[in-house]
């Protein structure tokens, strides 16, 4: 049986001083009654056994999980409702989810200490080694680095150390049940606070007890080590070496991609420190898309025509970012290997504007359109925000439909699988009937409907700061439903490219002054000095030719004193 649960009906009140030990509690709760069986025994005993700890120890618990990082000063544990954190801190050790005194590395260590500390700490080393007395941190750490430290207890590093650092030992542990809440680890413990103080809104999505990101304990264990790799990758680590330990390719399908994204990451690091071969492994293992065209991209920089010609030959481009990549190497490839030309497809040119005008601190889009707009054709700046927002309004059911493994909790700004291959094809039969609108003009009166009933509610697709009546109202008028069907399924073809590079004006006429191509509007990418169009800009504007949609490109050069 569905059931909706609110974000509202979840977060704790603010004016409970324990709140986020409510929030906290609620989390446990939910994996408890949905994801019983991918529980090890150790997290299933910490499930159990948090709730009978005394409740300032679970609210300093969950203090800690909450802040950054595993080590803290007990100092710094100081917390108005909880008190006393040492006595606080005693159960906490005495079940092993702390730990008293855990050895510190140099590093941790000054992450720790405050340069004043450190300087009592090392006072013999920093004599001994000849340093002022008004060594910088940095200078001081990579003298102590130079001379080699063993990880050693913080009483073992300065004996007079006036305060003791703490280890939280759960924080693996409640980083996968937060995965497994969340479906991912981009959102954490903050969106039950931002959802209390209604800085974020979340549709009510109903879905069943056994709606969940994961169906199996393998999975979460593969998001999680893919994760990991991707952190140490951030922090400096040799991506080639972070290659070898990359999972083979899981047989779940948004994991796989998981997969290759990272390996895609792997490969651009790799070849940014001219790791080369590294660079096309991991290009390779990672698939199509982008990671096939940097690896022929970086096969005819090393030379490599033939190979690169081969593989371009044998491509099957997935969608219209690779097609137009691949068309733009296979003619140079072919010059360099004396091959006859590929037919060349023409790109046509749209309307251009060119304009002289003064520099505007508001940016050069804000120019134009104070430049451009007459009281009976007003400009708006909407670049990305108007078209994909009509369509967010339009397609709310459809994109926010109950589907098994599309929400699984009450804080998601969009369905979970709204990246996936198969996002549209699953929701097809919806989405046509929502197009299916535009043929009679119901639209008009479903995007006023959902503009007024979802104002706020978060969403992939609408932006409300970037959305008024008038403008909703304008577009409404001028656009004709033709042309809204004509951008709404390109949208569909590729959600997550094709929200992107759409133009930044529109330009709305009056009843009998139209503008190009007998339409009431016409839209208008911006270009200030030196700027020029985009791949995914060039691919919208090829769209808006072949389906007769009005678009100008609008080149600005700065007046000169």
């Amino acid at each position: 049986m569905n059931s909706v649960t609110s974000a509202a009906a979840l977060t704790a009140s603010l004016d409970d001083p324990f709140y986020y030990l409510a929030n906290f509690q609620c989390v446990l709760d939910w994996v408890a009654a949905r994801h019983a069986d991918l529980l090890s025994e150790t997290e299933r005993a910490f499930l159990a056994d948090f709730p009978s700890l005394p409740r300032a120890c679970r609210a300093l618990l969950v203090r800690m999980v909450m802040r950054k990082g595993e080590h803290f000063r007990v100092s710094r544990l100081a917390y108005d409702e909880i008190g006393d954190s040492e006595a606080a801190l005693g159960p906490l050790i005495e079940a092993g989810w702390v730990e008293a005194a855990p050895p510190l590395t140099l590093d941790e260590l000054f992450r720790q200490l405050r340069l004043a500390e450190l300087k009592q700490a090392f006072a013999d080393e920093i004599a001994a080694a000849g340093l002022p007395k008004s060594v910088a941190k940095g200078a001081l750490h990579a003298a102590l680095a130079e001379r080699g430290h063993a990880p050693r207890r913080l009483e073992d590093w300065w004996p007079a150390a006036p305060d003791r650092v703490v280890r939280l030992t759960l924080m693996e542990l409640c980083d996968r049940l937060r995965l497994m809440f969340f479906g991912n680890l981009r959102q954490d413990w903050a969106e039950f606070v931002l959802a209390e103080l209604g800085l974020q809104r979340f549709e009510s999505v109903p879905f069943g007890a056994d709606s969940r990101a994961f169906q199996h304990r393998d999975e979460v264990d593969a998001y999680l080590a893919l994760h990991r790799l991707r952190e140490r990758l951030d922090d400096g680590e040799c991506p080639a070496a972070l290659a070898a330990e990359v999972p083979p390719a899981p047989d779940n399908a948004w994991l796989a991609a998981r997969r290759a994204r990272l390996l895609l990451k792997l490969g651009r690091e790799a070849e940014r420190r001219g790791e080369a071969e590294a660079a096309l492994e991991a290009y390779a293992a990672a698939g199509l898309g982008e990671a096939r065209v940097r690896r022929l991209r970086l096969l005819e920089r090393r030379g490599e025509f033939a190979l690169a010609h081969r593989l371009i030959e044998a491509a099957e481009p997935v969608g219209e970012a690779e097609r137009q990549a691949l068309a733009r190497l296979r003619p140079r490839l072919c010059r360099r290997l004396g091959l006859p030309a590929p037919p060349h497809e023409i790109e046509p040119a749209p309307e251009r504007l060119d304009l002289v005008l003064s520099p505007s601190p508001g940016g050069v889009e804000r120019a134009v359109a104070e430049h451009l707009a007459t009281p009976e054709a007003p400009v708006h700046f909407v670049e990305n925000a108007l078209i994909t927002g009509l369509f967010g309004l339009l397609c709310w059911e459809a994109i926010f439909a109950p589907l098994p493994g599309a929400f699984f909790h009450p804080f998601h700004t969009g369905p979970a699988d709204l990246n996936r291959e198969d996002f549209v094809a699953r929701r097809r039969e919806r989405f046509d009937a929502c197009l299916a609108q535009l043929d009679d003009g119901r639209h008009r009166e479903t995007i006023r409907a959902r503009f007024r009933d979802k104002w706020g509610l978060a969403s992939p697709f609408v932006h409300w700061g970037a959305l008024d009546e008038a403008l909703l109202e304008r577009a409404l008028a001028a656009i004709p439903p033709a042309h809204l069907r004509g951008l709404f399924e390109r949208l569909l073809d590729d959600p997550r490219a094709n929200r992107a590079g759409l133009p930044d004006l529109i330009q709305f006429f009056p009843e009998g002054e139209k503008g190009e191509g007998g339409a009431g509007y016409r839209l208008i990418e911006v270009k200030g000095p030196g700027d020029r169009l985009q791949d995914n800009q060039r691919r919208w504007l090829a769209f808006f030719h072949a389906h007769d949609i009005p678009v100008a490109v609008c080149h600005v050069c700065w007046e000169t004193p």
